[in-house]
Parts: structure tokens; C-alpha cells; sequence
């Protein structure tokens, strides 16, 4: 349970729910999830598909509205801040990375890693692009386009902006899971580096059995339940 004398423990859980409409009726989502990940640890969520993976992160990360129970960023509530107010804690402090990358398709690779460090109101937005993307190996690629890379490349750069920033936590929702092997490992590996030397927590789903077992701890969900938190 979420503890007052500790505020910045990056997410806290209790008793989640989310049940969306569908022309059937009701769906239920979560069910009653709880959780709690501590500062710089590394958690792994895995289930088949249609466990409510995907949907814990974003009722987590305060992009979806969870119908009951609390969730709490660094310690503040996110059902009693507005939508300004959620973005606002996010700013600067948690980063995300999907599958599909999500890249602005009208700005290059530095731009785009550039982008968040502006919005956060961080000095030296280029510079900072530019050495992240040399971190990740794509020195060469500052002024191409997203529809110019591979998809390797392109989650390169959608890791680069996610942690340019030094997020307190970071979501990576299937990270890999566009990549071929070669490129997923490679992937991986740069991800879990980065976030050893930031310090950031990480709160990681994937299907791959691999890439689950190099985090700290292993959730395992099915049917909207956490049904293992160890």
C-alpha cells in the first residue's frame, strides 16, 4: 500500500479498474489491479494477449482514466488532476516508447529527439539531441526523416527522445516487438544500458521470455489481474 513518508516512489496502483464500452456492452479491462515499483527498479509485465497489458500502462501512465481505484505518480493522485495537470507531471519525468515508434513524421531524427527536451523547458535541445543519437549509434542519421530509416533506427530514436530527458520512469510497451531479432537484441540492450546509467525505473511489456527475464521483478497478468507480482 502506498506509504505518505515515501513520495517518490515512482507508481502506485490500488485496486485499478478500467471497463470500456463496446457494442456488446461493458468491458472489463482491469479488474482490480494493484502495483508499486520502486525508484530505478526494473519490471517486466507479461501475460498473453488480452491480459490488460497494455491498458495498465496507459491507466498508469495517466493517458486513460481508470474507472475505480487510485493510481499515483511520484506521489500525487492522477484522478484528482486535471488532463493539463497529468501532462504537467509527466513533463520532463516520464517517458514512453511503443512498438510503432511513434515518431513526428515531418521532423528529422534530431528534431524529434529535440522535441520533448524544448517542452520541458530544457536548455541546449540540439546539442542534446545530438549526443543521445550518438549514443544509440545514429550520429549519421540527425537530418533524415522517419519514412528515411529502418525500423531499427527508428526505435533508436524513439529510445534516444524517451531518455534524453532523464525520466524518473520510463513505460516501454513491446519495444521490440516490430523488430527483427538482430535488431530487437540490439534494441534491448541499449534500452536496459540507458536506463542502468540514468537511474530511471522501468516498467517494460513484452511477450519475449528473454528480454522479461533481465528486469528486476516479473508481473505476469491474465484476464485484467495481476495473477503473479513477483
Amino acid at each position: 500500500m502506498y506509504d505518505a513518508s515515501t513520495p517518490t516512489m515512482p507508481l502506485t496502483l490500488e485496486g485499478v479498474t478500467l471497463t470500456l464500452p463496446s457494442a456488446a456492452g461493458p468491458v472489463e479491462i482491469l479488474k482490480g489491479v494493484s502495483l508499486e515499483v520502486d525508484p530505478g527498479e526494473r519490471v517486466a509485465v507479461v501475460g498473453p494477449s488480452g491480459s490488460g497489458k497494455s491498458s495498465l500502462i496507459a491507466v498508469a501512465a495517466g493517458l486513460e482514466q481508470p474507472t475505480s481505484g487510485k493510481v499515483r505518480l511520484f506521489g500525487q493522485e492522477l484522478g484528482k488532476l486535471s488532463e493539463d495537470g497529468r501532462a504537467k507531471l509527466r513533463r520532463g519525468k516520464v517517458s514512453l516508447v511503443f512498438q510503432s515508434f511513434h515518431l513526428l513524421p515531418n521532423m528529422t531524427a534530431e528534431e524529434n529527439v529535440a522535441a520533448p527536451l524544448e517542452i520541458a523547458g530544457r536548455g541546449g535541445a540540439a546539442r542534446i539531441a545530438k549526443e543521445w543519437l550518438a549514443r544509440v549509434g545514429l550520429s549519421e542519421r540527425l537530418r533524415h526523416y522517419p519514412h528515411q530509416l529502418s525500423g531499427g533506427e527508428q526505435q533508436r530514436v524513439a529510445l534516444a527522445r524517451a531518455l534524453a530527458v532523464k525520466p524518473e520512469l520510463l513505460f516501454a510497451d513491446e519495444p521490440t516487438g516490430n523488430l527483427d531479432a538482430a535488431n530487437a537484441g540490439g534494441v534491448a540492450d541499449l534500452m536496459f544500458d540507458l536506463v542502468a546509467e540514468t537511474g530511471a525505473a522501468l516498467v517494460l511489456v513484452t511477450h519475449d521470455p528473454a528480454l522479461a527475464a533481465r528486469a528486476d521483478r516479473r508481473v505476469t497478468m491474465a484476464g485484467g489481474l495481476v495473477v503473479d507480482p513477483a
